[in-house]
């Protein structure tokens, strides 16, 4: 790595960092990208060269959190851990997330759901955690114990929304409820399509 991309990255690093720091304290809505510029001591054209707009911060932030998952369940394959428990296992570390950060994970999702295309499919790019439930899913598609007549991606997918979709209403209309128990009900109800019979 050169000096300058070494820089590059330290500065994007810097600028993340600081962003983070804002948005727990202050409330992500309450920020504006040119606190974050003052924070990280860039100037706030700085900012938008690394990040385009202010979500694109909570994108970075979510992708680190899959990834972290990612390696996670990666190691729970490997030692032959039961597909089905590891599925309730990231329905239930999402959920945990969720609680944890709502404030920065609910504008998260809405990305999702953003009406520019350009956006919303960023946000689905670095959220893939339908690809890490499709993964979860080939031990038992090679078992015949999920359908074989959808992909495993569309499958995989699926489960994602559910994720998505189960947060925001938990969110906007039952925070009061327990989300892990919410997204158990969810998680098992959508399994009957999913398994083969």
């Amino acid at each position: 790595m050169s000096v300058r991309e070494y820089q590059k990255k330290r500065r994007r690093e810097r600028i993340f960092q600081a962003a983070m720091a804002l948005f727990r304290q202050r409330g992500f809505q309450e920020t504006a990208a040119s606190d974050i510029a003052k924070a990280a001591h860039v100037s706030r054209g700085t900012f938008f060269n690394y990040f385009p707009y202010k979500e694109a911060v909570l994108l970075e932030y979510g992708a680190l959190l899959l990834a972290g998952l990612r390696e996670e369940v990666k190691g729970r394959l490997a030692r032959g851990e039961d597909p089905l428990a590891i599925l309730r296992f990231i329905f239930q570390e999402v959920a945990r997330y969720t609680e944890a950060e709502k404030d920065l994970v609910l504008p998260l999702l809405y990305e999702l759901l953003n009406p520019d295309p350009i956006r919303a499919k960023a946000a689905f790019e670095a959220l893939p955690l339908g690809d890490l439930i499709a993964q979860v899913l080939r031990p038992l598609r090679e078992k015949d114990l999920v359908r074989k007549d959808l992909s495993l991606e569309r499958m995989g997918r699926t489960l994602a929304d559910l994720y998505f979709l189960t947060a925001l209403r938990w969110a906007a209309y039952t925070p009061e409820r327990d989300l892990k128990e919410e997204l158990q009900k969810t998680l098992d109800l959508a399994l009957l399509g999913i398994l083969s019979r």
